[in-house]
């Protein structure tokens, strides 16, 4: 768990990025983080059952939801990048690993390590209590 090589594979192979917990505040992490990822080449997915659309980008109440509209399209959810509570954690994991998603990635200050050890096991791979903006501008 967050070994550097897995992370470098996580960021270079996904291509679409579900943000649960995804804010319109920009005074929010959450926002500037999504409005990166969207600005460095990844289609971002925002999730979050307030709101309906974020910086232009159709918001969905939940993982199933989003899954189901990029799927639509033909595509795939890659990665699940979560900016929740770690209480929250654990049903959002097992969305991911019910949907068939490769990648969880827990931002700086979530941890679950229950159910990343059950991810895991499940052959998703995750990393936890680290910043996707930090590791990517560090990378890229």
């Amino acid at each position: 768990m967050n070994e550097p090589a897995m992370i470098e594979e996580m960021l270079r192979e996904s291509k679409t990025i579900a943000v649960v917990g995804m804010s319109d505040k920009d005074s929010r992490a959450s926002f500037h983080i999504g409005k990166y990822l969207a600005a460095n080449g990844y289609r971002v997915v925002p999730v979050n059952p307030a709101l309906k659309a974020v910086l232009g980008m159709a918001c969905y109440p939940d993982l199933e939801a989003a899954q189901n509209a990029v799927r639509a399209e033909g595509g795939e959810i890659d990665l699940v990048d979560v900016f929740r509570a770690p209480e929250f954690v654990p049903p959002i994991i097992d969305d991911v690993m019910r949907l068939g998603i490769k990648y969880v990635w827990l931002q700086d200050g979530v941890t679950a390590h229950e159910a990343v050890r059950k991810a895991e096991a499940a052959g998703v791979k995750c990393v936890q209590n680290d910043c996707i903006y930090r590791r990517h501008a560090q990378m890229f």
